[in-house]
């Protein structure tokens, strides 16, 4: 019998939410440990405090803790076999990591934003994210704790780029992606066809906090897309389903729908990540850019520098072909410049 995976986690993280989906689809044994068990005291600390947090053996055998969702979903896809998440075709395969990778560093600033910027939202999440770490302690204990998570959120936005300036931008950006995703969903049942890819999980775990924990953003995908806020639960355990190699969209040509997801995506991702990624390089302290023709502002994000680096390998490593393929849909989607 497969060893089951050890990972700690909490529910209010969309990345635990999207690995522990990814576990259950893959059918991948594993053991989920919450912040309040006690057996935490004896696993190993990762380098950066991330959840979720895995604990997996390196290659002389010694327990490590391993964080950052999508190298664990590659690492993953070479140690179980079946129910794969990353198409056959490699076209295919880099729209998935494009839009995984979307998901990640450009969704998570509207989860971020909206949970820590309107009182309602602020309110539920100190009331509910520190009892997810252990309830059974007095009420004066829960609340401090809750003010000073709340507090030191909010303290972060500066580096997710959410202010007074970005804040309509993050939520026109949300808005548009709800409307555009729900009508690719009126014709396909996942991003990446009738199978779902990476990119689904990705997207999923940002709106299991934006489309049913967070009450502003929630509100708002029910009012504008209810088939998003149904997908999001229907996401949650697809261990039933039975994939075919036949159920990845087809490249030639890709859904119209998808086109105008990429369309979206290429509207907004592009000029921060590449900002970003020039501030990292430079030294500078503050990222500048221009994004729906509003100015942008944020603290330089080194992570999300590496992303792009990643996401520009993964092009260049293409076959011509390929490459070709995803050069002709980048262009009018606005995404060509990130790989310039």
């Amino acid at each position: 019998m497969t060893q089951a995976i050890a990972l700690s986690g909490a529910p209010g993280s969309p990345y635990t939410r999207k690995m522990l989906a990814v576990l259950r689809y893959r059918r991948i044994p594993y053991r989920f440990i919450l912040p309040n068990n006690p057996v935490m005291r004896d696993l190993p600390r990762p380098k950066v405090s991330l959840l979720p947090t895995f604990y997996l053996p390196d290659e002389a055998g010694e327990l490590q803790a391993v964080t950052d969702s999508t190298p664990l979903i590659r690492r993953f896809e070479k140690e179980y076999a079946g129910r794969s998440l990353v198409p056959a075709d490699p076209a295919l395969a880099f729209l998935n990591e494009l839009i995984e990778d979307y998901a990640d560093e450009w969704l998570t600033k509207a989860m971020f934003h909206y949970r820590w910027a309107y009182a309602g939202d602020i309110a539920k999440a100190a009331a509910i994210l520190p009892c997810w770490r252990g309830y059974s302690v007095p009420d004066e204990a829960l609340a401090q704790a809750g003010a000073m998570f709340s507090q030191r959120q909010i303290g972060r936005l500066r580096y997710v780029g959410s202010n007074a300036i970005t804040g309509p931008v993050i939520e026109a950006s949300y808005r548009r992606f709800l409307t555009v995703f729900e009508d690719h969903l009126r014709r396909h049942s996942y991003l990446m066809g009738e199978r779902p890819g990476s990119c689904d999980f990705a997207v999923f775990g940002q709106l299991t906090q934006l489309a049913e924990f967070d009450p502003t953003p929630a509100a708002l995908a029910l009012k504008i897309a209810p088939r998003v806020t149904a997908w999001t639960g229907m996401m949650e355990d697809l261990s039933g389903l039975e994939p075919a190699d036949a159920d990845w969209i087809s490249m030639d040509p890709i859904p119209a729908t998808l086109t105008a997801i990429l369309a979206e995506i290429g509207a907004t991702y592009p000029p921060v990540m590449l900002a970003n990624a020039q501030a990292v390089m430079s030294g500078a302290a503050e990222v500048t850019a221009q994004v729906d023709g509003q100015p942008w502002t944020q603290n330089p994000f080194p992570y999300q520098a590496k992303c792009l680096g990643w996401l520009r390998q993964s092009r260049d490593a293409l076959p011509g072909q390929a490459r070709g393929q995803v050069d002709a849909i980048l262009g009018p989607a606005g995404l060509s410049g990130l790989f310039a």
